[in-house]
């Protein structure tokens, strides 16, 4: 524990040389600690930084000694505009965004952190490393089978020079394996899996792939000229990884779990109301997929919907399916 209040007051200690380019006196980084600890003491914890490999730097002022952070040791990286505080917080980040990224990004990430390690003095990252372990990730749940590198770097390649592409897809909808001629516009990852977001000029409208079901792919020399097809967050109406138009949902839920419906954003469009007998009403507008009907499904007892009335019903329906299935 003593350890653990030694780092975080020398992190605290960091931040603040980082942020006052005219240095600070040792009076200054005493209150910037928020540690009732002696001068000698901070002195203590520069020393240690110093040898850590933190570029720690004492100058005579007018007004006393000034201890500063010599921002030159980040070479490279500084004239790209990182900091020091935003290389250390991207090292410690770096088990949540592999979590995020899953499989087809591992690779590059990997190989991004590793230049970021190699930046900067090896003495600095074990310091980092005692950072308290305050930030974790859990991978996503539904993760499919990573795409292979050479397919998605066909892909990117097609994306980013409006070539289409003949592609090979096995489509659950129709439980077919198809041929298409598409215009890629763009890859979004959600749910563990990566999505193609392309226009099919057969059928004269844009339409969702997801990577792991194209089964072959080959960009030919055909240009395209890119349509308005919007640049903003990819399944912007859906609650998973769906396109459609959005309806007005309504659900009901038991004063149990209120709270829980309270504390988190569940979607931009969502209103909140409470009821009588101490539940909660969500509305938002949101596509009707899958990922909607499941997500309301995991409630059980606790939620009802009240619209749309053929969602209400199509739920209904599988509760009384469910029943079945459990009571043979």
């Amino acid at each position: 524990m003593e350890r653990h209040g030694e780092i975080v007051r020398q992190w605290r200690i960091l931040m603040a040389l980082e942020g006052a380019t005219r240095g600070l006196t040792l009076a200054d980084i005493q209150e910037a600690a928020a540690d009732d600890v002696s001068s000698r003491t901070i002195r203590r914890d520069l020393t240690a930084l110093a040898q850590a490999g933190f570029p720690v730097e004492n100058h005579k002022t007018a007004d006393g000694v000034r201890f500063t952070l010599n921002r030159e040791v980040f070479g490279g990286l500084a004239s790209a505009g990182l900091s020091l505080s935003e290389l250390c917080a991207l090292y410690l980040s770096r088990q949540l965004l592999a979590a995020l990224a899953g499989g087809p990004f591992h690779d590059s990430l990997t190989s991004a952190f590793d230049k970021i390690t190699d930046a900067l003095p090896p003495a600095l990252w074990r310091f980092v490393d005692h950072l308290p372990s305050a930030l974790t990730a859990k991978a996503p749940a539904l993760r499919a089978p990573a795409a292979t590198p050479r397919l998605l770097d066909t892909v990117m390649s097609a994306i980013l020079s409006h070539r289409r592409v003949r592609m090979r897809y096995h489509s659950f909808a129709s439980a077919q394996v198809k041929d298409y001629l598409v215009e890629p516009y763009r890859l979004a990852y959600a749910q563990g899996t990566l999505y193609l977001f392309a226009f099919v000029p057969a059928y004269g409208e844009m339409r969702t792939f997801a990577v792991q079901r194209i089964t072959s792919l080959t960009m030919t020399e055909e240009a395209f000229d890119p349509r308005d097809a919007g640049h903003g967050p990819a399944f912007p109406d859906s609650l998973s990884a769906f396109s459609g138009t959005p309806a007005h949902v309504v659900v009901e839920f038991t004063a149990a779990e209120a709270p829980y419906i309270r504390e988190r954003e569940w979607h931009p469009t969502q209103t909140l109301s409470d009821r009588p007998d101490g539940g909660v009403t969500l509305a938002l507008d949101v596509v009707v997929d899958w990922g909607l009907e499941a997500w309301l499904l995991g409630f059980g007892a606790a939620a009802r919907v009240t619209a749309p009335p053929e969602l209400a019903e199509r739920l209904r329906h599988r509760l009384e399916a469910a029943i079945d299935r459990y009571r043979s």
